[in-house]
């Protein structure tokens, strides 16, 4: 569909980008207050992880629930919903003055909310483009990278000028004033409206259903290498800014670190998509989440602001170029009559890995007083998780159907 010489589908991209700023910025601001928490609310680090363990299992339920819905009803009104539920959720949390209400509002309200937002319009992204869907999903994607960029600094700028509470008010005020707006941009996939995605007509596949999809060997072979991605990458990111103060870089530096690998990630996430479109996801999974374990191993010997500045960069770049292609093998296997199911499955199994990597930081550091056996464990997670992605068959096609034979005479 076109609209004065538009292809709609840059739009819909432009919005699900905006969308899901918004919500990953709300998620991995919890490692920006996990210092200010531990700090005026006098709870451990390993308390106040257990927080990112309930946000992330959330996200992943989430995914999965607004996934299967957005199959059935578009993804304007899960995105709708989950914005209006991300801000309340937001609200709620900058008023709480126990560990288990941040529990409920921030860990299960947040992380559902958010799981409205990245799986759904990843799927939309991918039935709107048929020739260049790695560089439609990265650029979705790209959202959560430019969401850590821009409210991991404004969250701790506002915690330094007034509060911890002050922001997390603000940060629902932007969710609902953001999020709902935009998601009226969103428009069903474009065989729906009469219109053709771009590129044409996609490759006719093997139609799965829901259950076929979660009984394929496939799917647990893409959703346990997803898990030990994240796995790897979670500890690290969501300990990322507490790290560097704990190195002595200042506060809002250290924010600024995590901004910064927001900000690489960005150009990972569409620079990944666009080498997938060429040389496949897979061997693009593969390179990725070798040069992610390297990175995080690399944590192990940085110590000063400028160290931690470079390494946020091929970090960002790694963790973030990785992140879409999961949703391009999916589509790739599954198809995409039930890829918001498929892929919300997979995404809910991933973020089982993003919960215990960030909760496992904190209960490390609090028992060992250090960073760096969650940096060692994850770097090998993180070879796994390679290994793992090294078994991804080719995805199965529709059989061309039988020529029919000609009369006898």
């Amino acid at each position: 569909m076109s609209q004065r010489g538009l292809f709609y589908g840059w739009v819909i991209l432009a919005a699900a980008a905006t969308v899901v700023a918004i919500g990953q910025g709300a998620l991995f601001s919890l490692g920006v207050f996990l210092k200010p928490l531990e700090d005026s609310m006098h709870w451990s680090r390993s308390a106040i992880s257990v927080i990112a363990l309930i946000n992330w299992m959330a996200m992943g339920a989430g995914s999965f629930f607004w996934g299967a819905v957005s199959d059935r009803l578009g993804s304007r009104a899960v995105t709708i919903a989950g914005g209006a539920l991300l801000g309340l959720g937001l609200v709620m949390s900058s008023q709480a003055t126990a560990l288990w209400q941040l529990h409920v509002s921030f860990g299960l309200a947040v992380g559902f909310a958010a799981g409205a937002f990245l799986t759904p319009l990843s799927a939309t992204a991918t039935k709107w483009f048929t020739t260049n869907r790695g560089l439609a999903v990265g650029i979705v994607s790209a959202g959560g990278g430019a969401g850590i960029l821009l409210i991991s600094p404004l969250v701790r700028w506002l915690t330094s000028a007034f509060d911890w509470r002050v922001a997390m008010l603000v940060l629902g005020d932007l969710a609902w004033l953001v999020t709902i707006p935009v998601a009226l941009l969103i428009r069903n996939a474009p065989g729906e409206m009469g219109a053709v995605a771009l590129g044409g007509s996609a490759a006719a596949h093997r139609d799965y259903s829901t259950g076929q999809v979660l009984r394929a060997p496939q799917f647990w072979a893409i959703a346990l290498t997803h898990f030990a991605c994240c796995a790897a990458h979670a500890g690290p990111i969501f300990h990322m800014v507490t790290h560097a103060i704990d190195q002595g870089v200042p506060a809002m530096l250290a924010a600024t670190v995590l901004g910064v690998s927001g900000l690489s990630s960005i150009a990972g996430r569409i620079g990944c998509g666009l080498i997938a479109d060429r040389y496949g996801a897979k061997l693009t999974l593969i390179v990725g989440l070798a040069l992610q374990a390297i990175m995080v191993f690399s944590y192990l010997f940085t110590h000063d602001t400028w160290s931690f500045y470079a390494a946020a960069v091929v970090f960002g770049i790694s963790y973030g170029g990785v992140m879409p292609l999961y949703a391009l093998v999916t589509r790739e296997y599954f198809g995409e009559r039930v890829m918001g199911s498929a892929y919300g499955a997979v995404f809910l199994v991933s973020t089982v890995g993003m919960g215990i990597g960030s909760w496992a930081g904190g209960w490390i550091h609090d028992a060992l007083g250090t960073y760096v056996w969650l940096f060692i464990s994850s770097a090998a997670i993180g070879v796994m998780a390679m290994i793992l992605a090294l078994t991804f068959r080719s995805p199965r096609r529709a059989a061309a159907p039988a020529p029919v034979p000609a009369a006898a005479h």
